[in-house]
């Protein structure tokens, strides 16, 4: 197929890989973006798992806690300058607490509920109205409620640029409003911030992610030269630690690198008194994975793939 562009500019973006090395990558692989992305980082040429998911939007995310429901809603815009609004920031944290105590189960049902604080009109009313009045782009981008867990940590990086929410298990929930329980739920939820991990254990980790990362480091070690038999070896160490940077209870614990995270949880639950298990997390970060729209590139891509 054709290479566009435009598909040239989208894979530059997300990998940083030279544009007529992503001019290659998408020839030889009939367009396919995410194939692109792998056969570049197989070839060393991009460190695709962390350019792929860079901010390519602007926004804020926003926490809620009250009693035994949480939430984490992202809401983009236009302009940093217009994240910064008080009158936006506003907007973003009355969303999540919606989304708490009103439990839409979709965006859908979320855009169509009367809304907490004024029932005589729609989220999406309301939503219509700041773009109005601010005169940007706002759009409700995604949101998690949690309603079964016994205690949630909550943490928002740079303002709100990235937003985690954790909630923890305990085998005695009256332990759940323990300051030493507070304290670590808020702790994982920083850590999550920071170190990005895919899964809570193991056997939470996808293993067609797992496959996938397997199946590119020996592509690596062969663009490498490296025999069959020392390819094996290596990537079976590779892998394993592939695995264990990407679950959050083998990860080593930020504030003390010494301690991972499974064994943090363990000793807090040995203070206070109470089993304690993580149940989940999810973690937001503003404009992953949507593409802003940039301009300084355009001539330099259409002269790359003139031909």
């Amino acid at each position: 197929m054709a290479i566009t562009a435009a598909m040239v500019k989208e894979l530059r973006d997300k990998t940083g890989a030279g544009m007529m090395d992503c001019k290659k990558a998408l020839t030889e692989n009939n367009g396919d973006v995410d194939a692109a992305i792998k056969f570049l980082r197989e070839k060393g040429l991009a460190a695709a798992a962390k350019k792929a998911g860079r901010v390519a939007a602007e926004g804020l995310v926003g926490t809620f806690i009250e009693g035994n429901v949480a939430a984490l809603c992202e809401v983009n815009c236009e302009t940093d300058f217009v994240a910064k609004n008080d009158d936006f920031q506003g907007l973003v944290g009355d969303l999540a607490e919606h989304v708490a105590k009103k439990a839409p189960a979709k965006m859908d049902d979320l855009m169509g509920q009367p809304f907490l604080k004024n029932d005589g009109q729609s989220v999406e009313a309301l939503v219509t109205e700041k773009i109005s009045t601010i005169g940007e782009k706002i759009s409700v981008r995604r949101f998690e409620r949690y309603d079964d867990g016994d205690a949630y940590g909550a943490y928002l990086h740079s303002g709100g640029k990235i937003g985690v929410l954790v909630k923890l298990n305990l085998s005695d929930k009256g332990k759940a409003s323990d300051d030493n329980v507070q304290n670590l739920a808020r702790d994982i939820a920083m850590h999550v911030a920071s170190e990005a991990p895919l899964a809570i254990t193991r056997d939470d980790l996808d293993p067609n992610v797992v496959q996938n990362e397997k199946e590119i480091f020996v592509a690596q070690a062969k663009e490498q030269g490296k025999p069959d038999n020392i390819i094996e070896k290596m990537v079976v160490g590779k892998v394993n630690k592939f695995i264990a940077e990407s679950c959050l209870a083998d990860q080593a614990f930020i504030k003390d690198p010494d301690v991972k995270v499974k064994n943090l949880v363990e000793n807090v639950g040995k203070e206070v008194g109470t089993d304690i298990s993580i149940g989940g997390f999810v973690r937001f970060k503003v404009g992953e994975g949507i593409e802003k729209k940039q301009d300084n590139l355009a001539e330099e891509v259409a002269k790359m793939t003139a031909n």
